[in-house]
């Protein structure tokens, strides 16, 4: 087991902002919460398109133990990030969730093998990131963190790129963004530590990290407050969702507002996109990566003759 150290591996990098269409940008505004009516549902077999309301009586059986599908199906959307439609901040009670469950055999595991911390849970660009980015190779190990199973496993070429999202079984949810392969289709079931894709730099991202988040009926939730990254491990075996866990989109909302008023609206000049050169790379390779022309490339890099191993490209 290898411990990384906060201090000699926190390298903050800016990614690319999310086109405004992308799953990554739709999943991240709040919507008033709204009451679902309950309907029937055959729920024996899952639905792999569209939206599902299903019977608060029914059950399914996953690995053996049957739970509340008004619990664990209550929406069934193969599609979109946030069907919830539910807003944080209004929660009044708090709930406690388990993270880990002994007696059941469910357990806890990281997303990857090491996790040194690239960029975290803060306001970026003239957006808030959601999620928190962990450094790795492409071709790297990415796994499941708690059993759950595949709600969407899809391409988001404006944002998280190759992604998937789990259910889990406490209430959950986590997606796995930037995979150069993803390894499990929608409703697949998987255990903590299972292997459900490699880490790659697909999507709107300017080098290869997974892009980590962990959300609670579409509301996402600061990583770093269940997670020590750089010891390996739950801070807790329990965590508990409160209303004030969500403040942070307040802020979040008024600085997107005011930078959208200063420069004529959300669609101010994007950050550049710069590519770290890894030893074996070619011009060709990283353009064809990112879709650019490799002319494009040697226009934004005049005088690049040959690509050495961590220097920076500019690729727009």
């Amino acid at each position: 087991m290898r411990y990384v150290r906060p201090d000699t591996t926190t390298v903050i990098e800016t990614e690319e902002i999310p086109d405004d269409n992308s799953d990554a940008a739709k999943s991240i505004y709040f919507n008033p919460a709204k009451k679902l009516s309950i309907v029937s549902e055959d729920t024996t077999t899952l639905n792999e398109g569209g939206q599902e309301i299903v019977e608060m009586s029914e059950e399914v059986l996953i690995d053996s133990s049957w739970v509340k599908v008004a619990g664990y199906y209550s929406i069934w959307d193969t599609h979109r990030v946030n069907p919830y439609r539910v807003d944080g901040r209004s929660y009044r009670d708090s709930l406690k969730l388990h993270l880990t469950d002994p007696p059941r055999q469910r357990y806890a595991k990281m997303p990857l093998n090491t996790t040194p911390i690239t960029s975290g849970f803060a306001f970026r660009g003239y957006r808030w990131h959601y999620g928190m980015d962990l450094d790795l190779e492409t071709g790297d190990s990415v796994k499941a963190v708690f059993d759950g199973v595949v709600r969407i496993q899809a391409w988001d070429g404006g944002g998280y790129g190759n992604y998937i999202l789990v259910r889990h079984y406490n209430g959950l949810e986590t997606v796995y963004g930037h995979l150069s392969k993803a390894l499990v289709p929608v409703g697949t079931f998987v255990k903590a530590g299972q292997l459900i894709g490699y880490g790659g730099s697909t999507g709107r991202s300017t080098g290869s990290h997974l892009h980590f988040e962990v959300r609670y009926q579409g509301n996402p939730i600061n990583p770093v407050l269940m997670y020590d990254f750089p010891g390996y491990k739950l801070r807790k075996d329990n965590f508990t969702i409160t209303a004030a866990l969500f403040n942070y989109y307040s802020r979040a909302l008024g600085r997107s507002r005011s930078s959208g008023s200063r420069s004529g609206g959300p669609s101010r000049a994007r950050q550049t996109v710069t590519h770290r050169v890894r030893s074996g790379d070619t011009l060709s390779e990283v353009a064809e990566k990112y879709g650019v022309r490799v002319s494009t490339l040697r226009k934004l890099n005049p005088g690049v003759k040959t690509l050495q191993p961590g220097k920076r490209l500019r690729i727009k």
